[in-house]
């Protein structure tokens, strides 16, 4: 019996021990691969046709935010650490090429004079990832987007740019999880 109770206990340490083998890290890059991601590209259309109104969606052109976009898809790879980022192409096993295609304020919620009280910032994005040793096209996103909702009015009332300052840092985010995790 005793020998028995042990041979269970010793599977069960040595299965607690080795573990499932999950993990959200890339098995596709090694950790010593470079990326260099190329500044990102406005191309939000300004030639904005029809009647402009604030009760729908419609495009935006806010200055620099491609700059906004690179700067936090740069700090948000060196923060996650898995691939290193280098300053030029030349070095780099990974090239990012991204374009900012569109930002939309779209209204979420309208208090009882039709007034919106809520707004969701939305930055449309296009990338792909290069491998420039195998010279292939890894993965192309088009549309991909990241958010912030934000109220107007209230005691959650922030700024449109503290709005857009959170979208950037969530479309980075997202930027970096569909390159490293790869699902």
């Amino acid at each position: 019996m005793k020998k028995s109770l042990f041979f269970v206990f010793a599977i069960v340490a040595l299965i607690s021990c080795y573990g499932c083998g999950y993990s959200i890290r890339s098995l596709t890059y090694s950790r010593d691969t470079k990326i260099y991601i190329k500044p990102f590209e406005n191309k939000v259309d300004l030639n904005i046709a029809g009647e402009y109104s604030d009760r729908y969606t419609y495009k935006l052109y806010r200055h620099r935010l491609e700059t906004k976009i690179t700067d936090a898809v740069i700090n948000r790879f060196l923060l996650d650490g898995y691939l290193k980022v280098v300053s030029n192409e030349a070095g780099a096993d990974l090239v990012m090429n991204g374009e900012l295609t569109n930002y939309e304020k779209q209204p979420l919620r309208y208090d009882d004079q039709s007034n919106i009280e809520e707004y969701r910032a939305n930055l449309i994005v296009n990338i792909t990832l290069r491998d420039t040793k195998k010279d292939v096209l890894l993965w192309q996103e088009n549309g991909f987007v990241g958010y912030s909702e934000f109220f107007t009015t209230g005691g959650q009332a922030k700024s449109e740019d503290a709005a857009i300052d959170d979208a950037v840092e969530d479309l980075a985010r997202r930027i970096i999880e569909r390159t490293v995790e790869d699902w």
